[in-house]
């Protein structure tokens, strides 16, 4: 608390309302307003930085659209393309084709969620889980 000379009462001190060069003394208006302007435009950039981010890391909409459409459709392709080649090796027609055909629609939707990032990684799964495997409860830490 901080008692006024002048008989009013007693004022609480923040600590966060003195001046930056000088100990006690009141900011004034002026320089809140130039520490205000200073924030703003600090918060801004800082705004900015993050939309551009965010920008910068995931296509547009319709880019996106055709990245997961091409995905799919190439998993399918792929799939069918391999099924007709086996079977034109191996004479086991149609066989081959419905079978790598599902294949390839399974492999072409599994691409999709994971472009879309609902299904993990399944190699980063596999360290994660090695990684588990490796540290067994029966050996001591070093922590």
């Amino acid at each position: 608390m901080v008692d006024r000379p002048d008989g009013d009462h007693p004022r609480p001190s923040t600590g966060g309302d003195r001046a930056e060069g000088g100990e006690g003394a009141p900011e004034t208006k002026p320089a809140l307003a130039a520490r205000l302007e200073r924030l703003g435009a600090s918060l801004e950039a800082h705004r900015s930085e993050v939309a551009a981010a965010k920008a910068k890391g995931r296509p547009s909409g319709f880019g996106q659209a055709i990245k997961i459409a091409s995905e799919f459709v190439a998993g399918i392709v792929v799939g069918a393309a391999l099924g007709w080649g086996i079977d034109r090796a191996l004479g086991t027609s149609p066989w081959a084709l419905i079978v790598f055909l599902l294949l390839g629609f399974a492999a072409g939707v599994l691409n999709v969620l994971r472009a879309e990032g609902k299904v993990a990684d399944a190699g980063a799964r596999l360290r994660a889980a090695g990684a588990e495997k490796s540290r067994s409860p029966s050996e001591p830490s070093d922590e």
